[in-house]
């Protein structure tokens, strides 16, 4: 009776956990507003609009959570500092709405592009905290999002990214 019993919860959580594993991809794009931050940052530089194009992933987890993890080619950095990445984020949502969300996480980012003055040398990995909200109408969405940046962006200097993001998508799967 008891091996019945603990087999019957085994299945019970089982498909539980299988239904909650619901996959999605999608692609997504949109525009970037970016800014260099830091005690180095020169007070001249103006934000720089941008893009960011890529996949995202929605992995759904038991209750109200997803994971989200994505691969996004973003133009940061300023107006006269053009520092470009290939971010990955791996964000957790907490859809409190059947169609809204909030998601947090870090972002790992590799330089593939900088623009910056010879003087500097640019460091080939960033470290952000991204933050936002998003909506989710059938298979298309909309996010807003803030990166703040933790590493340096320049060797031996205080400059770190902080970008804002605006992006709509498309889940195909």
């Amino acid at each position: 009776m008891k091996k019945l019993f603990l087999l019957a919860i085994m299945l019970i959580g089982f498909t539980s956990i299988s239904n909650a594993q619901r996959l999605k991809l999608g692609v997504k794009g949109g525009i970037n507003l970016s800014t260099i931050n830091g005690d180095d940052a020169n007070s001249n530089f103006d934000a720089r609009t941008g893009y960011h194009i890529g996949v995202a992933a929605q992995i759904g987890l038991p209750g109200k959570f997803a994971l989200q993890p994505e691969i996004i080619y973003s133009a940061q950095g300023s107006d006269d500092l053009d520092i470009d990445y290939v971010n990955v984020p791996i964000l957790v949502k907490y859809k409190f709405l059947k169609f809204l969300s909030f998601e947090a996480g870090p972002q790992f980012g590799i330089l593939v592009n900088d623009e910056y003055p010879e003087a500097f040398e640019t460091k080939s990995f960033d470290l952000s905290v991204a933050a936002g909200a998003g909506v989710e109408f059938g298979k298309f969405f909309a996010q807003a999002r803030y990166n703040y940046g933790f590493t340096d962006v320049v060797e031996n200097n205080d400059v770190k990214n902080g970008t804002f993001q605006l992006s709509v998508g498309y889940y195909f799967l």
